[in-house]
């Protein structure tokens, strides 16, 4: 099975706003990032399946691929709680200090640490790479993921068993491909940030 994380394409916000769970749109390049996005995948088969996270940044993109797109909402980006559409610079510097150097374990006031991520997104990933019979993936070949930079980094640290605090180190640009393949029970990854 072939597995395509993608992020979605750039949003429609000034550089420095927290974002994270808020339903913002996309930027106004949006069909010409798309364009360029679909250049770099194959043709997929009739039976290719494609989930999303439910935001509007990534279930617009995800549609142009099917018209039977599963939102799921374990894809969600990480939920930054009370710092939500604030600027990073109006953020407390010592508070935001503290959750940047131990973003794995502390969590925004009302928010989620990178932990939860891991393990909101793992509890999709284990029901994605289920066997056939139990996965909500059936006997597709490929499949596709439209989601968050949080959650594709969650994802890779996992396929690559890295340290939670090393999953940073991963670059997941805007309209990047990431694309993993599963050969009987044993995961590879083909690329990162196509």
């Amino acid at each position: 099975m072939d597995i395509y994380l993608i992020r979605h394409t750039q949003t429609a916000t000034d550089p420095g706003l927290c974002y994270g769970q808020s339903d913002i749109a996309l930027a106004a390049s949006f069909a010409d990032e798309m364009g360029k996005l679909h250049d770099k995948l194959p043709e997929f088969d009739d039976n290719c399946k494609v989930f999303s996270s439910p935001l509007t940044r990534c279930l617009q993109l995800a549609e142009t691929f099917s018209d039977t797109v599963t939102t799921d909402s374990r894809l969600l980006e990480l939920n930054f709680g009370d710092w939500e559409g604030q600027r990073f610079d109006d953020i407390d510097a010592d508070v935001l200090q503290h959750w940047t150097n131990n973003f794995v374990t502390a969590a925004p006031p009302k928010g989620e640490n990178f932990e939860d991520l891991y393990q909101r997104a793992g509890s999709f990933w284990q029901d994605l790479l289920a066997a056939p019979r139990l996965s909500p993936v059936g006997e597709a070949e490929q499949v596709l993921v439209v989601t968050h930079a949080g959650v594709i980094r969650a994802l890779l640290a996992r396929a690559l068993n890295l340290p939670l605090a090393n999953a940073f180190q991963l670059r997941i640009d805007s309209g990047s491909v990431h694309k993993l393949r599963q050969v009987d029970d044993y995961l590879y990854v083909e690329y990162i940030n196509l």
